[in-house]
């Protein structure tokens, strides 16, 4: 395991769902970690996880560059997880730009980035457009950055498998919008500890696709998940065309929101490009859906946990 005793690494959206874990995991190899976020008493649960004086909470905004500023002063490293799906260019294009672009004034040796696979300043959407434009703009303030570029990331807390079994505990029919998109979910937990390998001066510079060790397609996926909770419904594929107009139109398909700007994200295979493993490459061992939803799907079931016989 990687020490990191004493060091105080500054982890900008700590209190998100990648972000409790990537704090788990320095506060366990003995960091000290300031965890800088828009409102730090949202993150404050973060605390017992690390002993006296471990962890400091401080409050950042990566759109107010004075404030990411004064987050990293002191840093031995700087990860930015900051990201959102509304103030899209202000956080992920411009906020990545102003956290480079402090921490090398700050001289601090080391930045990890955290993008997205699909991440392109000409990409269709929105969101790749910032995420390329993100890392457009911190290559060009801290050209010695690691950047990862995760798929979907699944775990307890996420609002992708999780909306998927809501879904299915509410109702019978569910319409599947864009069934033949392909994505490579990668468990958050091991998102966490590629983050950490990132810290290592090896990694320094290079980008990482970060991928889990199945390609499943939107079809295939809510599958699983109906497995997984013991529910049966009725799948509909939704037409493009139609799916398409439902989320120009209306911004919204019946049982799955979807706004124009999701829609344009799921025309592009959401996967790690060939030969561009980047958890192998940072030392990681991939984790199958199957393997961790049995601890929490169990809530979805019909009868929780006593769905099914002890065997």
């Amino acid at each position: 395991m990687q020490k990191l005793d004493g060091q105080l690494i500054t982890v900008l959206g700590g209190g998100g769902f990648l972000g409790r874990y990537v704090v788990q995991r320095l506060l366990s190899r003995g960091a000290r970690v300031r965890i800088a976020e828009r409102e730090p008493r949202k993150a404050v649960f973060l605390k017992p996880l690390g002993g006296l004086g471990q962890t400091q909470f401080v409050a950042a905004d990566v759109r107010d560059a004075a404030s990411v500023a004064r987050a990293v002063a002191g840093s031995d490293a700087v990860i930015n997880l900051a990201g959102s799906f509304d103030d899209m260019a202000a956080v992920q294009a411009d906020g990545a730009g102003h956290v480079a672009t402090a921490a090398k004034a700050a001289g601090v040796p080391t930045l990890v980035h955290i993008s997205a696979i699909g991440a392109d300043s000409g990409s269709a959407s929105a969101y790749g457009r910032s995420k390329g434009d993100g890392e457009a703009a911190v290559r060009a303030a801290f050209p010695q950055a690691a950047i990862l570029r995760p798929s979907i990331l699944f775990g307890r807390e996420d609002h992708f498998i999780n909306r998927f079994a809501m879904m299915m505990r509410l109702s019978p029919v569910i319409p599947v919008i864009a069934p033949k998109a392909k994505f490579q979910p990668v468990y958050v937990g091991d998102a966490a500890d590629a983050v950490v390998a990132a810290l290592a001066p090896g990694a320094a510079g290079k980008t990482f696709e970060l991928g889990g060790p199945e390609v499943l397609t939107m079809a295939a996926l809510q599958r699983r998940v109906a497995d997984a909770t013991g529910r049966k419904p009725l799948f509909v594929d939704i037409p493009d065309a139609v799916a398409s107009a439902l989320a120009s139109g209306l911004g919204w398909a019946p049982g799955a929101p979807i706004t124009k700007d999701q829609w344009l994200m799921l025309q592009t295979d959401n996967i790690v490009a060939a030969g561009a493993s980047g958890l192998a490459q940072l030392g990681v061992t991939p984790t199958a859906l199957a393997d961790v939803t049995e601890g929490w799907l169990v809530q979805y079931r019909r009868h929780g946990r006593f769905a099914q016989a002890a065997s």
